[in-house]
């Protein structure tokens, strides 16, 4: 009992706009007491109207009254505030500005608890209690408190909205159905509401399977992520220890040589110091040997002379060799050249290498396969410049056109000998091979009896031996596309598939390597696909073309 006064008491002295404690209290002319600032503030708003009203009764005033201080108010707030009195707690069940008013409620208006759409008004905890409790009331559909009831009213006719029209895709209500809507396929929302709720939980269950779905790509797509980075790092770590070991053997066979060097420079320097010591004796005897003689030379006394004359000594054989100073002025140099040869062959090992690895390294791909181009100029965006490899041409096809045409000619070419090339098919491969997705186009001058096989191959084909071992679409290293002016086929490993459909003297090929799609292409106009081949591409891929007969051609045409 003494909460229910205690709740009274902070509903009485709350102002009904701050549903705070009155401060500054005044009191309009219909008796409901505010705060000064919060009626004037609200007054304020209503200033263009020319129109007072209450915020509560909704009584209006005309002029703007004059409002003064509620004196005895005032004092009677303050001595309750000194017995404990506090303003209602923020929760209470008033409605706010953003809150779902009861619509039974007069006076200050108390939260809809719900809204039914039947007698299309909102109640709170305690006008809902008839359609908890009554039975005929228990029937209404009760739904979370709604602002928006009224456009649930016919704005014709003013009646309920329980009918749908199919045919203008609008809620209606009876009497619309009998009238505008009479011939239309209208049926109750009701039954409309179940269909478009069974539709809509299929529509749900699509999205949820695609989310289910999309979170299986998510998490391959991390693990992938996962595996990316595993990969790069051990092969960055596995590469700088290649590397390594190389700097490391380089070092050894640096130092070996510099051993040698230094040791030959040893027993060389040691040889000639050995000479050079013999020789500087050898000078030194000579000299004395000379002065003896000039002695004698200058003896007067002539039987002196010839006594003395037969003791002289005979000369040693002389250690001097005249080849010394006629010899190459040559020693240690051509191990220099010897190195600079073991430094060219490195640079041009280094130099393929790093060319077959930026490749390799750039044909990585981890994302999901995309879909082919539709039109020419789609496929134009993956165009690459192709040429032609001399090493690998058959001698009897004739290279024009930058290396771009090739042609079979009854005469043999001047070729020099090269392990790269066929010489038992009239074939010839691309110079470089092809990376990434790529899109080429191969003009196709057949001449009667004659056909032109454009491919796609692994480089390690084999450039001789048996006829099929060589030939493009013969085994499981090449992919071809046979051309004789009037029809297609397509080669792979000995299999024939025939390919149906109107012949263009231009064919293009589509490749998309870490997708696994090589596809053929009839150029005319628009794209027609020939033949598609989805499969596993395990080594880098090269364009080859087969041309048979004399006088026929084939052109990899300029599309940059």
């Amino acid at each position: 009992m003494e909460q229910q006064e205690n709740q009274l008491d902070r509903e009485t002295f709350c102002c009904s706009i701050c549903l705070d404690l009155l401060k500054d209290p005044v009191t309009t002319g219909c008796g409901h007491s505010y705060c000064m600032s919060c009626i004037n503030t609200h007054w304020d708003k209503e200033e263009e109207r020319g129109s007072y009203s209450c915020p509560q009764c909704r009584q209006t005033f005309t002029p703007r009254p004059v409002l003064g201080k509620n004196t005895m108010l005032a004092v009677l707030v303050e001595e309750l505030k000194k017995t404990g009195l506090q303003a209602a707690p923020a929760d209470h069940c008033y409605a706010g500005p953003e809150d779902v008013a009861c619509d039974v409620c007069t006076g200050r208006k108390l939260k809809a608890l719900k809204s039914c759409l039947n007698c299309l008004a909102s109640y709170c905890e305690k006008h809902l209690q008839p359609h908890l409790q009554s039975a005929p009331f228990k029937k209404h559909k009760l739904v979370e408190p709604s602002e928006k009831l009224q456009e649930n009213i016919c704005s014709r006719h003013d009646e309920v909205m329980k009918m749908f029209c199919r045919t203008d895709q609008q809620c209606i209500c009876y009497l619309c159905s009998v009238d505008e809507h009479k011939d239309h396929d209208t049926v109750s929302a009701a039954a409309e509401r179940t269909e478009r709720q069974r539709e809509l939980g299929l529509r749900r269950q699509t999205i949820q399977q695609r989310v289910q779905d999309t979170e299986k790509d998510v998490k391959l797509l991390q693990q992938e992520e996962e595996a990316v980075n595993g990969s790069a790092d051990k092969a960055v770590e596995d590469s700088e220890k290649i590397f390594t070991e190389l700097i490391r053997l380089l070092e050894k066979r640096s130092s070996d040589v510099k051993q040698q060097i230094r040791s030959q420079q040893e027993t060389e320097v040691s040889r000639v110091r050995e000479l050079q010591e013999r020789l500087e004796q050898e000078i030194t005897e000579l000299k004395r040997k000379d002065h003896e003689l000039k002695q004698l030379s200058d003896t007067e006394d002539h039987n002196q002379f010839l006594h003395n004359y037969p003791s002289l000594s005979p000369l040693s054989e002389s250690t001097h060799s005249s080849s010394i100073r006629i010899r190459p002025l040559r020693y240690f140099e051509d191990v220099t050249a010897a190195v600079s040869q073991v430094r060219g062959r490195l640079q041009d090992i280094l130099s393929e290498t790093e060319t077959e690895i930026l490749q390799i390294v750039s044909q990585v791909d981890v994302l999901l396969p995309q879909p082919e181009p539709e039109t020419r100029a789609d496929f134009l965006r993956y165009s690459q410049e192709i040429t032609l490899d001399p090493n690998t041409a058959n001698k009897q096809l004739l290279l024009s056109e930058g290396n771009r045409k090739v042609t079979n000619m009854s005469k043999r070419q001047s070729y020099p000998d090269h392990p790269d090339r066929f010489t038992g098919c009239c074939q010839v491969l691309s110079r470089k091979s092809l990376t990434g997705r790529c899109y080429w186009e191969v003009e196709v001058g057949v001449k009667v009896g004659g056909v032109v096989r454009v491919a796609v191959t692994y480089k390690n084909i084999s450039r001789a031996g048996s006829i099929d071992v060589c030939r493009f679409g013969f085994n499981d290293k090449s992919w071809m596309l046979y051309c004789d002016g009037n029809s297609y086929n397509f080669y792979y490993n000995s299999i024939m598939t025939p390919v149906s459909g109107p012949v263009s003297s231009r064919v293009g090929v589509y490749l998309d390597p870490s997708a696994g799609v090589l596809s053929f292409y009839r150029v005319s106009g628009t794209m027609t696909l020939l033949h598609r081949v989805q499969t596993t591409f395990t080594q880098p891929l090269y364009a080859g073309v087969r041309v048979s007969y004399c006088g026929s051609t084939a052109e990899l045409c300029e599309l940059i």
